[in-house]
């Protein structure tokens, strides 16, 4: 449950570090902004400079765990956790969550294991997992895109109660995954540094959620793996074996501004809804147990 994370002690800060090399597309601009982001702000501009930041962007900072004034710098602000009760849980047990805010930007079946990225462009389950055996048992599932925008919450959270298998960190290119660029760029989100949160949910089955890393999103923070912010820098793929449970609504991770969440469900075992550029919100319904 929400309450579970969100009675940890209060944190400001994600610990997110440098980003590496930045010989990527993309490198260059997330490492400038990965500076800025960790730059502390002092504390007499914080008040203005994040307010500001809310106008720009249409961020609610009155959901904020914390006075904003006491997030160090831009990137602690994005990555912040939320009042108890702001992002309440679907209480069906049918229901699957929600794992994070946003706009759903695609939603439907993976027939022979294609996903759809943008209207016009799609690309490969396998190549997005980077696991046959998992592509295999995920192909012709239901699956759903949703677009975190600077705006949004940041941490990403737990559609279903189930086991946590593993994190695969995938790394790749930043390019940005807002829409616009969604709709030109081939196959966007499976060239894009990714991890790969595997999920056994019991009579679900396997269900996959991966973050999408995004320009300026070159580190994402996993909250079963102490050391994930520094993956990025071995630039190698990385696996965590896990035997953990957590409970829908329980967090999995963080990002640092704007990003893209898939979740992939087994064939025949979710219904989902929902319609293509909807605003959804963390806990909501993001559709059901079939």
């Amino acid at each position: 449950m929400y309450a579970r994370t969100w009675g940890d002690p209060p944190s400001s800060r994600v610990e997110f570090r440098k980003l590496g090399p930045v010989t990527s597309p993309g490198g260059a601009y997330s490492a400038l902004v990965g500076l800025g982001a960790r730059a502390r702000v002092p504390v007499p501009l914080r008040g203005a400079a994040y307010r500001a930041f809310a106008r720009a962007t249409g961020a609610d900072l009155g959901e904020a765990e914390l006075d904003p004034r006491f997030y160090p710098s831009f990137g602690d602000l994005f990555a912040r956790r939320l009042r108890p009760g702001v992002r309440p849980i679907d209480a069906s047990p049918r229901a699957i969550l929600e794992p994070c805010d946003g706009v759903l930007a695609a939603r439907g079946t993976a027939v022979e294991g294609a996903l759809i990225q943008a209207k016009g462009k799609t690309y490969q389950l396998e190549e997005l997992v980077v696991d046959a055996e998992l592509a295999a048992r995920l192909r012709g599932g239901a699956y759903a895109t949703i677009y975190l925008s600077p705006r949004d919450y940041h941490r990403v959270h737990a559609p279903v109660d189930a086991r946590l298998v593993r994190y695969d960190y995938v790394p790749g290119a930043l390019w940005p995954v807002n829409p616009r660029v969604a709709a030109r760029r081939d196959r966007l989100l499976v060239r894009n540094e990714r991890v790969v949160i595997t999920l056994d949910a019991g009579r679900l089955g396997r269900v996959a959620v991966v973050m999408v890393g995004a320009a300026g999103v070159g580190n994402i923070r996993l909250a079963h793996a102490a050391d994930s912010v520094t993956w990025r820098t071995a630039g190698e793929r990385r696996r965590i074996e896990l035997h953990e449970t957590v409970e829908r609504g329980e967090e999995l991770g963080a990002f640092r501004l704007g990003s893209t969440v898939v979740v992939i469900f087994e064939p025949g075992k979710a219904v989902l809804a929902g319609e293509v550029g909807q605003a959804v919100r963390c806990g909501e319904r993001l559709g059901e147990v079939a």
